[in-house]
């Protein structure tokens, strides 16, 4: 093939995939662009083919079944691939295009009759491509969470990573005056361990940054292995997907308020203050923890202190609660003497009644003819009634005849009068049973009063007029896109305002939560990212969380030394309602805890899946 047909070529494919792209920046257009871009990937291997003269590889069976079995295993990999596994297939993606320009690099090393500028790019694509590799494969191995996804910083880490870009551009530098077989061995090593010590050093928070700078650097590598074996086409593709990912790269380092060398050499990864912790480094929370594991609501009581308050707190509320139990408790023995008191009265007056009354009946009626005898024997029975406690409701029963039959004699009149004139205070409705008065003793001090002081009339999300829906990483673990779109739709049918609020690094890589809310056929137009509509969460009626936590944590304007320090948020805190549905109240992939989920009024929490959360919300809304 000639030199200006295969440039004609290459221009022309190098301008479909810019077309492709694009057209990926619309939800309706996206899949046709992806498959344009597909489609000139395999025009560009076959142009390859072509125009380096390897006609008899054409021909090769081993080559077309290398090549089918290559795709075999990306087509049955990718049909099983998840949603929620989207963000580390891309990283691994990432690193499977830098390690074939590492090998196109090692290869054209030790070739020999190679030129001291191919001998310089083959050096810099091994090194570029080796450490997109490992630090893909690490980023992949912690979005997956087969590993910690904490930042792991070495001891001498920074010493570390200079001294293996030194290795690296030592490694170059032999290269160049041809000793390539040692060039290849330091530049492998030093790339692939500084690509390690890299993407370790990198948290939970600057990973969505480090994707987009993986995907750039295999873009760059590609570019520059085509230089070294001087294929055009692959540097202008390589140009293009390294220059677009350096440009989403630099958007992302600006969301988050970061600098792209410092997130390279791990200067922004600190790990959370330390907490007790338990398996896999997750700090325990009991209530919310239960909370979640019963799928109930939970509601937080009081404004969690700050970190330096937080031990007086803590002494203050127990002394408090301590002091309450010993109210309460006095309290309990106090009506119960009261209580008993009035017992023994009622005991004392019928005993004493009875004692008056003569023992033979024959006599009794000699002296008090026409005396009601069931009234007289119900009253000479009150004593021996009376000695169970509570006091039963039979002898509240027998005073009142008592009372009627005993006007022909004094002794009658005396007997039925006294326990009658107990009857207001002894009856058993004012006298706690022994287990209703054991059951209050057990009951938790102090808690009653203080949530009837802070109960507030609950917000309704039926009667919010304007709702900002804040979707994150658990959304996409629950897979609730779908429910999020229903939830949206019945708001929109009772009158409501609904838009959906975007951060730059919601999910674990760009543009997450877009395709999620696409793939639920949420409308574009009701997306908004954080500068957009950050400033309108205060004016909001109601905001919705669904499995979100880092995005929109007020700890990142105060808390400083954690991995979000500084990183722009969005203002759910400045809203009078929150809506949380969360799988419990957890530290985000960053390990900083979120102090919005203690504030006192105006916030809801639903933990559990969040499904079944936007369920309870649906049907409230019926």
């Amino acid at each position: 093939m000639s030199p200006i047909l295969y440039y004609i070529l290459s221009g022309i494919l190098s301008a479909a995939v810019l077309a492709g792209l694009s057209m990926q920046s619309k939800v309706k257009s996206a899949a046709r662009g992806n498959l344009i871009c597909v489609g000139v990937m395999g025009l560009a291997i076959l142009l390859t083919l072509v125009n380096g003269g390897i006609k008899e590889a054409l021909l090769n069976p081993y080559l077309w079944l290398a090549m089918a079995a290559g795709a075999a295993v990306g087509l049955f990999w990718a049909s099983r691939v998840k949603m929620i596994e989207m963000p580390q297939v891309v990283a691994l993606l990432n690193g499977i295009g830098g390690l074939a320009s590492a090998l196109v690099g090692a290869i054209e090393l030790v070739r020999e009759g190679s030129t001291a500028f191919a001998n310089i790019t083959a050096a810099l694509a091994l090194v570029i491509g080796a450490v997109t590799a490992s630090g893909s494969l690490i980023a992949a191995l912690k979005l997956a969470r087969k590993i910690d996804g904490r930042p792991k910083v070495l001891p001498h880490h920074d010493k570390i990573t200079y001294a293996l870009l030194g290795v690296c551009v030592l490694g170059i530098l032999l290269a160049a005056f041809g000793v390539t077989g040692v060039a290849v061995v330091l530049c492998a090593v030093a790339a692939l361990l500084f690509g390690w010590a890299f993407a370790m050093r990198v948290g939970g928070a600057d990973m969505p940054v480090a994707i987009s700078l993986l995907n750039s650097l295999s873009g760059v590598a590609g570019a520059i292995a085509g230089m070294a074996i001087s294929n055009v086409l692959l540097v202008a593709v390589g140009g293009i997907v390294g220059s677009s990912g350096l440009l989403l790269t630099q958007i992302m380092c600006k969301a988050m308020n970061r600098n792209l060398a410092d997130i390279l050499l791990g200067k922004t990864a600190k790990a959370a203050p330390a907490k007790k912790t338990g398996e896999g480094g997750e700090k325990k929370e009991d209530t919310p923890k239960k909370a979640a594991a019963e799928k109930k609501e939970y509601t937080p009581k009081a404004e969690k202190p700050k970190a330096e308050k937080a031990q007086a707190e803590k002494a203050r509320a127990e002394r408090i609660r301590e002091e309450d139990a010993e109210l309460l408790e006095m309290e309990r023995i106090a009506e119960e003497a009261e209580a008993k008191a009035k017992a023994e009265a009622l005991v004392s007056g019928a005993a004493q009644a009875a004692e008056e009354m003569p023992a033979d009946p024959d006599v009794f009626a000699a002296d008090a003819e026409g005396l009601d005898w069931d009234a007289a024997e119900k009253a000479a029975g009150i004593a021996g009634e009376a000695e169970e406690y509570p006091v039963p409701e039979e002898s509240a029963e027998a005073e009142e005849p008592a009372a009627g039959g005993a006007a022909e004699t004094e002794d009658a009149a005396e007997a039925a009068e006294e326990p009658a004139a107990e009857e207001p205070a002894a009856k058993p409705a004012e006298v706690p049973a022994p287990e209703e008065a054991e059951a209050a003793a057990e009951e938790p001090a102090g808690e009653p009063a203080e949530e009837a002081e802070e109960t507030e009339e609950p917000f309704a999300l039926k009667d919010a007029k304007d709702v900002i829906i804040v979707p994150g990483y658990g959304m996409a673990l629950s897979q609730a896109q779908h429910k999020v779109y229903e939830l949206a739709e019945k708001l929109k049918a009772n009158g409501a305002r609904v838009r959906f609020a975007i951060h730059p690094v919601a999910g674990r890589m760009p543009g997450h939560m877009n395709v999620l809310l696409a793939e639920a056929d949420v409308d574009y137009d009701d997306l908004f990212q954080l500068d957009e509509i950050n400033d309108d969460f205060k004016n909001a009626d109601a905001v919705v969380v669904v499995g979100a936590s880092d995005v929109m944590n007020p700890a990142a304007r105060e808390a400083e030394g954690t991995p979000i320090y500084g990183m722009p948020i969005l203002n759910v805190d400045e809203a009078p309602h929150v809506f949380v549905c969360n799988f419990d109240l957890r530290p985000g992939y960053a390990g900083v805890e979120n102090p919005l989920y203690s504030r006192k009024k105006g916030i809801r929490i639903l933990l559990g899946d969040a499904k079944e959360s936007l369920d309870t919300l649906i049907s409230e809304l019926k």
